[in-house]
Protein backbone atom coordinates (compact mmCIF):
# COMPACT_ATOMS: atom_id res chain seq x y z
CA UNK A 1 0.00 0.00 0.00
CA UNK A 2 1.34 3.34 -0.70
CA UNK A 3 0.92 6.56 0.52
CA UNK A 4 -2.26 7.68 -2.50
CA UNK A 5 -4.24 4.12 -1.76
CA UNK A 6 -4.09 4.83 1.97
CA UNK A 7 -5.49 8.58 1.53
CA UNK A 8 -7.96 7.23 -0.81
CA UNK A 9 -9.25 4.39 1.62
CA UNK A 10 -9.14 6.79 4.71
CA UNK A 11 -11.45 9.47 2.19
CA UNK A 12 -13.49 6.81 1.24
CA UNK A 13 -13.75 5.95 4.84
CA UNK A 14 -14.62 9.06 5.59
CA UNK A 15 -17.12 9.71 2.72
CA UNK A 16 -19.16 6.39 3.88
CA UNK A 17 -18.15 4.54 0.75
CA UNK A 18 -16.22 1.93 2.70
CA UNK A 19 -16.72 0.03 6.30
CA UNK A 20 -14.87 -0.05 9.28
CA UNK A 21 -15.11 -3.56 8.49
CA UNK A 22 -13.74 -3.52 5.27
CA UNK A 23 -10.93 -0.93 5.98
CA UNK A 24 -9.73 -2.67 8.68
CA UNK A 25 -9.72 -5.86 6.37
CA UNK A 26 -7.24 -4.17 3.98
CA UNK A 27 -5.14 -2.63 6.77
CA UNK A 28 -4.88 -6.16 8.48
CA UNK A 29 -1.22 -7.03 7.18
CA UNK A 30 0.10 -3.49 8.20
CA UNK A 31 2.75 -3.01 9.01
CA UNK A 32 4.06 -6.30 8.48
CA UNK A 33 3.01 -9.85 7.64
CA UNK A 34 4.38 -12.98 9.04
CA UNK A 35 4.41 -15.55 6.20
CA UNK A 36 6.45 -18.16 8.05
CA UNK A 37 9.56 -18.06 5.92
CA UNK A 38 9.48 -14.13 5.84
CA UNK A 39 8.40 -11.42 7.54
CA UNK A 40 6.94 -9.07 4.84
CA UNK A 41 7.31 -5.13 5.63
CA UNK A 42 4.30 -3.97 3.73
CA UNK A 43 4.69 -0.92 5.47
CA UNK A 44 7.54 -0.02 3.67
CA UNK A 45 6.18 1.57 0.66
CA UNK A 46 4.48 4.13 2.89
CA UNK A 47 7.58 5.09 4.55
CA UNK A 48 10.24 5.13 1.49
CA UNK A 49 8.04 5.29 -1.45
CA UNK A 50 8.69 2.26 -2.86
CA UNK A 51 7.60 -1.51 -1.68
CA UNK A 52 10.56 -3.67 -0.48
CA UNK A 53 12.88 -5.81 -3.22
CA UNK A 54 13.01 -9.57 -2.90
CA UNK A 55 16.60 -10.88 -3.38
CA UNK A 56 16.66 -13.90 -4.82
CA UNK A 57 19.96 -15.16 -4.31
CA UNK A 58 20.21 -17.20 -1.34
CA UNK A 59 16.49 -18.57 -1.63
CA UNK A 60 14.15 -21.52 -2.86
CA UNK A 61 11.61 -20.95 -5.97
CA UNK A 62 9.32 -22.03 -3.10
CA UNK A 63 10.03 -19.65 -0.66
CA UNK A 64 10.33 -16.66 -3.33
CA UNK A 65 6.70 -17.73 -4.76
CA UNK A 66 5.16 -17.27 -1.10
CA UNK A 67 6.74 -14.25 -0.88
CA UNK A 68 5.41 -12.96 -4.38
CA UNK A 69 2.02 -14.28 -3.71
CA UNK A 70 1.77 -11.90 -0.32
CA UNK A 71 3.01 -9.13 -2.03
CA UNK A 72 0.73 -9.58 -5.01
CA UNK A 73 -1.98 -9.54 -2.75
CA UNK A 74 -0.99 -6.09 -1.98
CA UNK A 75 -1.16 -4.97 -5.66
CA UNK A 76 2.33 -4.08 -5.28
CA UNK A 77 4.99 -3.88 -8.37
CA UNK A 78 7.23 -6.59 -6.92
CA UNK A 79 10.99 -6.60 -7.83
CA UNK A 80 13.37 -9.73 -7.55
CA UNK A 81 17.01 -9.07 -7.96
CA UNK A 82 20.26 -11.98 -8.57
CA UNK A 83 17.00 -14.52 -9.35
CA UNK A 84 18.27 -17.36 -11.54
CA UNK A 85 17.10 -18.34 -14.51
CA UNK A 86 16.06 -22.25 -12.98
CA UNK A 87 14.40 -20.53 -10.31
CA UNK A 88 12.69 -17.88 -12.21
CA UNK A 89 11.12 -20.42 -14.66
CA UNK A 90 9.35 -22.19 -11.91
CA UNK A 91 8.18 -18.45 -10.94
CA UNK A 92 7.11 -17.98 -14.28
CA UNK A 93 4.60 -20.57 -14.37
CA UNK A 94 2.68 -19.13 -11.38
CA UNK A 95 3.38 -15.63 -12.39
CA UNK A 96 2.76 -15.99 -16.02
CA UNK A 97 2.64 -11.84 -16.22
CA UNK A 98 5.84 -11.28 -14.53
CA UNK A 99 8.87 -10.79 -16.72
CA UNK A 100 11.99 -12.04 -16.57
CA UNK A 101 15.56 -10.44 -17.73
CA UNK A 102 18.33 -13.11 -17.68
CA UNK A 103 21.21 -10.93 -18.38
CA UNK A 104 20.01 -8.68 -15.42
CA UNK A 105 19.02 -11.55 -13.42
CA UNK A 106 15.56 -9.78 -12.51
CA UNK A 107 12.02 -10.74 -12.43
CA UNK A 108 9.42 -7.79 -12.43
CA UNK A 109 5.53 -8.10 -11.23
CA UNK A 110 3.81 -4.95 -12.34
CA UNK A 111 0.07 -5.20 -11.02
CA UNK A 112 -0.16 -1.18 -11.84
CA UNK A 113 1.34 1.52 -14.16
CA UNK A 114 5.38 2.58 -12.73
CA UNK A 115 4.35 5.98 -11.76
CA UNK A 116 7.36 8.05 -12.92
CA UNK A 117 8.21 10.67 -9.39
CA UNK A 118 12.05 11.35 -10.75
CA UNK A 119 12.77 15.41 -11.21
CA UNK A 120 15.06 13.74 -14.65
CA UNK A 121 17.00 11.33 -16.06
CA UNK A 122 18.84 8.89 -15.01
CA UNK A 123 21.94 7.73 -17.08
CA UNK A 124 23.47 4.50 -16.63
CA UNK A 125 26.85 3.96 -18.07
CA UNK A 126 28.50 0.87 -19.04
CA UNK A 127 32.26 0.53 -19.56
CA UNK A 128 32.34 -2.60 -21.61
CA UNK A 129 29.92 -5.01 -22.62
CA UNK A 130 31.51 -7.81 -19.49
CA UNK A 131 29.58 -5.12 -17.14
CA UNK A 132 26.21 -5.47 -18.86
CA UNK A 133 24.42 -7.49 -16.87
CA UNK A 134 25.41 -4.80 -13.29
CA UNK A 135 24.20 -2.23 -15.58
CA UNK A 136 21.31 -3.75 -16.77
CA UNK A 137 20.33 -4.75 -13.40
CA UNK A 138 20.75 -0.92 -12.46
CA UNK A 139 18.67 0.52 -15.57
CA UNK A 140 15.66 -2.22 -14.54
CA UNK A 141 16.08 -1.52 -10.62
CA UNK A 142 15.59 2.34 -11.22
CA UNK A 143 12.95 2.33 -13.64
CA UNK A 144 11.05 0.27 -11.20
CA UNK A 145 11.49 2.92 -8.76
CA UNK A 146 9.74 5.34 -11.05
CA UNK A 147 12.55 7.09 -12.92
CA UNK A 148 13.19 7.82 -16.66
CA UNK A 149 16.38 5.77 -17.41
CA UNK A 150 18.48 5.93 -20.16
CA UNK A 151 21.37 3.41 -21.09
CA UNK A 152 24.90 4.05 -22.59
CA UNK A 153 26.85 1.00 -23.56
CA UNK A 154 30.81 0.37 -24.19
CA UNK A 155 31.54 3.63 -23.43
CA UNK A 156 35.44 2.47 -21.37
CA UNK A 157 38.47 3.91 -21.09
CA UNK A 158 40.12 2.36 -23.99
CA UNK A 159 37.95 4.20 -26.23
CA UNK A 160 37.29 7.02 -24.59
CA UNK A 161 36.22 8.92 -27.92
CA UNK A 162 33.20 6.73 -27.37
CA UNK A 163 32.02 8.99 -24.44
CA UNK A 164 32.69 12.15 -25.62
CA UNK A 165 30.86 12.15 -28.56
CA UNK A 166 27.85 11.47 -26.33
CA UNK A 167 28.30 14.72 -24.36
CA UNK A 168 24.74 16.50 -24.53
CA UNK A 169 23.51 12.78 -23.62
CA UNK A 170 25.83 13.07 -20.59
CA UNK A 171 24.84 16.72 -19.34
CA UNK A 172 21.16 16.65 -19.55
CA UNK A 173 21.40 13.43 -16.75
CA UNK A 174 19.96 14.59 -13.64
CA UNK A 175 21.96 11.86 -12.17
CA UNK A 176 24.64 9.25 -13.78
CA UNK A 177 25.83 5.73 -13.05
CA UNK A 178 28.73 4.17 -13.91
CA UNK A 179 29.42 0.57 -14.15
CA UNK A 180 33.58 -0.43 -14.85
CA UNK A 181 35.78 -3.51 -14.18
CA UNK A 182 39.35 -3.74 -14.94
CA UNK A 183 40.78 -0.79 -13.03
CA UNK A 184 37.61 1.07 -12.58
CA UNK A 185 38.42 4.01 -13.91
CA UNK A 186 35.80 5.30 -16.00
CA UNK A 187 33.94 7.09 -12.98
CA UNK A 188 36.80 9.22 -12.14
CA UNK A 189 36.45 10.93 -16.12
CA UNK A 190 32.49 11.25 -16.13
CA UNK A 191 32.50 12.69 -12.73
CA UNK A 192 35.69 15.26 -14.70
CA UNK A 193 32.36 15.73 -17.30
CA UNK A 194 29.21 16.34 -15.35
CA UNK A 195 28.02 18.35 -12.58
CA UNK A 196 24.93 15.53 -11.60
CA UNK A 197 25.82 13.00 -8.85
CA UNK A 198 27.98 10.06 -10.08
CA UNK A 199 27.39 6.69 -8.55
CA UNK A 200 30.43 4.61 -9.24
CA UNK A 201 29.61 0.62 -9.52
CA UNK A 202 32.56 -1.46 -9.40
CA UNK A 203 32.20 -4.72 -10.99
CA UNK A 204 34.11 -8.37 -10.63
CA UNK A 205 35.28 -7.89 -14.04
CA UNK A 206 38.91 -8.55 -14.84
CA UNK A 207 41.85 -10.75 -14.95
CA UNK A 208 43.69 -12.27 -11.72
CA UNK A 209 45.20 -9.15 -10.29
CA UNK A 210 41.75 -6.97 -10.49
CA UNK A 211 40.94 -9.61 -7.70
CA UNK A 212 37.78 -10.29 -8.31
CA UNK A 213 36.26 -6.56 -8.73
CA UNK A 214 38.48 -5.22 -5.64
CA UNK A 215 41.04 -3.20 -7.98
CA UNK A 216 37.92 -1.14 -9.11
CA UNK A 217 36.85 -0.67 -5.81
CA UNK A 218 39.51 1.12 -4.63
CA UNK A 219 40.19 3.02 -8.03
CA UNK A 220 36.98 4.46 -7.70
CA UNK A 221 37.40 5.50 -3.56
CA UNK A 222 40.08 7.14 -4.90
CA UNK A 223 38.81 9.06 -7.67
CA UNK A 224 40.80 12.49 -8.22
CA UNK A 225 36.76 13.57 -9.53
CA UNK A 226 35.16 15.36 -6.60
CA UNK A 227 32.43 13.97 -5.25
CA UNK A 228 32.33 10.26 -7.18
CA UNK A 229 30.11 8.10 -4.81
CA UNK A 230 30.78 4.23 -4.91
CA UNK A 231 28.87 1.27 -4.10
CA UNK A 232 29.70 -2.55 -3.66
CA UNK A 233 30.81 -4.78 -5.92
CA UNK A 234 28.41 -5.78 -8.63
CA UNK A 235 25.84 -3.45 -7.02
CA UNK A 236 23.60 -2.20 -9.49
CA UNK A 237 20.59 -2.35 -7.45
CA UNK A 238 21.99 -0.67 -4.52
CA UNK A 239 23.24 2.41 -7.10
CA UNK A 240 20.05 2.66 -8.27
CA UNK A 241 18.15 3.00 -5.30
CA UNK A 242 20.78 6.11 -4.42
CA UNK A 243 19.97 7.32 -7.82
CA UNK A 244 16.37 6.91 -7.67
CA UNK A 245 16.46 8.93 -3.87
CA UNK A 246 18.50 11.83 -5.37
CA UNK A 247 16.46 11.99 -8.22
CA UNK A 248 13.44 12.01 -6.55
CA UNK A 249 14.59 15.18 -3.54
CA UNK A 250 13.35 18.63 -3.86
CA UNK A 251 15.99 21.51 -4.79
CA UNK A 252 16.05 24.06 -2.74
Amino acid sequence: MNLNELTNLLTSLRDGQISVTDSLERLRALPFEDVGIATIDHHRELRQGVPEVILGEGKTSEQIAIILAAMARRDSNILVTRLAGDKAALLLEQFPTAEYEPLARTLCLCQRPIEINGRGTILVICAGTSDLAVAREAAITARMLGNQVEEMVDVGVAGIHRLLARGDQLRRAAVVIVVAGMEGALPSVVGGLVAAPVIAVPTSVGYGAAFGGVAALLGMLNSCASGVTVVNIDNGFGAAFAASRINRSEGP
